[in-house]
């Protein structure tokens, strides 16, 4: 059975993300014997590359906001805190370095550094999402009043840096989010940066950080213009950005990461009563049968080796995040007549990615490879093995 983590002093703010679609921290599940022991190998290797202050960086020093989030929540979903557990000391030391990044208008990261001033609006929405999962354990008075005033600035920040357009098919005002701020990019947008930006928020909302619905709203919306299908498709797949006046062919990892902010959101492709018959303007759960349609046939499954595809850890960062939420039943529900054989399932997911992870793991326990690198992979891979433990509202179904 899973116990709660959570002193009695956060009662209220684990009612909120009750009611909100979220859970309290648990104690993180066992997983079989050689999964565990691929992931104690990949976590070891992060705690020893980890940067004595506290983060971690891409190849070329690249990024460092952005993988020092990541690698905080691999260990996160370890079942340490920052509190207690083995990783307990990790934790801390990259809530203390993402903290100290916190600037004056509610960035988390240095738009000035070289390896993060183009691509600033990653780092922030990683950070975000870390420093949330944290500040739901952090019981030391002065710093968890610390903790919710940047992440309440960090929210604040997300808010003013989306952009705000009115979208052609939905006929309601669409906001993504691009590299940098709308003001600092010129109102650019992107799906990648988009569903970051909705994964922090999300996450902000489970710890208790107040989040204007039309943050949140508008970004769903976005996603829902920039599916390349009407209503009426069997399927679509979400455009690269609205920003460059949209068009173009849907993108298999964007679409992946669509699935999974559209599922925290609430939406799971069904009708209010759990049916799969849908009325014809239920656009969000529509849009979440035709990007699972889309991703069915455009998203390989194979991966590590020969079986590598652009932007594959990242696509099946976010799309094992869906197939987890599927579980085993939920596709089933939403296409009851499909063939039970082509389901998408979380087993199935297990049983044909696993094993490419497994085996494509270095001696030294991390993963090689891409143009990011090895910090970049060997969290993304942790997390993926990871979710069956379930010790993040962000990741639990």
């Amino acid at each position: 059975m899973k116990r709660s983590l959570f002193p009695v002093a956060l009662t209220l703010a684990l009612l909120t993300s009750f009611l909100l679609g979220g859970a309290g921290r648990v104690v993180a599940e066992e997983l079989p014997k050689d999964i565990q022991a691929c992931v104690d190998k990949g976590l070891a290797w992060m705690a020893k590359n980890q940067f004595r202050d506290g983060h971690w960086e891409a190849m070329g020093s690249q990024y460092p906001v952005t993988m020092t989030a990541l690698g905080g929540m691999a260990f996160l979903m370890e079942g340490s805190t920052i509190k207690e557990g083995k990783y307990a000391e990790n934790i801390r030391r990259t809530a203390d370095w993402l903290m100290v990044r916190s600037q004056p208008n509610g960035l988390l990261g240095n738009p000035n550094h070289p390896g993060e001033a183009g691509r600033y609006m990653y780092g922030h929405g990683f950070a975000t999402m870390f420093l949330a999962c944290v500040y739901g354990e952090e019981d030391e008075p002065e710093r968890r009043r610390k903790l919710e005033d940047i992440l309440t600035r960090a929210v604040e920040f997300i808010g003013k840096a989306q952009t705000d357009r009115q979208g052609a098919k939905t006929g309601k005002k669409v906001g993504g989010w691009g590299y940098v701020s709308a003001q600092d990019g010129g109102g650019f947008d992107e799906g990648s940066v988009t569903v970051t930006q909705l994964q922090a928020v999300r996450a902000a909302r489970n710890a208790g950080i107040a989040v204007p619905k039309e943050i949140i709203e508008k970004g769903e919306a976005y996603l829902d213009e920039c599916t390349n299908a009407d209503l009426t498709a069997p399927s679509g797949g979400i455009i690269y950005s609205l920003g460059g006046g949209g068009g173009g062919d849907g993108r298999p990892a964007l679409t992946a990461a669509g699935l999974i902010c559209y599922f925290s959101a609430g939406h799971y492709g069904l009708n209010s009563k759990g049916g799969a018959e849908l009325d014809k303007n239920d656009r969000y759960n529509i849009r979440i049968r035709q990007w699972l349609k889309f991703t069915q046939t455009n998203v390989p499954l194979g991966i590590g080796g020969a079986a590598r595809f652009g932007h594959d850890e990242y696509t099946h960062y976010y799309y094992a995040q869906s197939c987890y939420v599927l579980g085993e039943d939920r596709y089933a529900k939403m296409f009851p007549n499909s063939n039970a054989k082509e389901r998408i399932t979380w087993s199935r997911y297990k049983e044909t990615v696993f094993p490419g992870i497994k085996n494509s793991q270095g001696s030294d326990g991390s993963w090689q490879g891409g143009h990011v690198g090895p910090v970049f992979i060997t969290a993304i891979h942790l997390t993926i093995l990871q979710l069956d433990k379930g010790t993040l509202p962000i990741y639990q179904r």
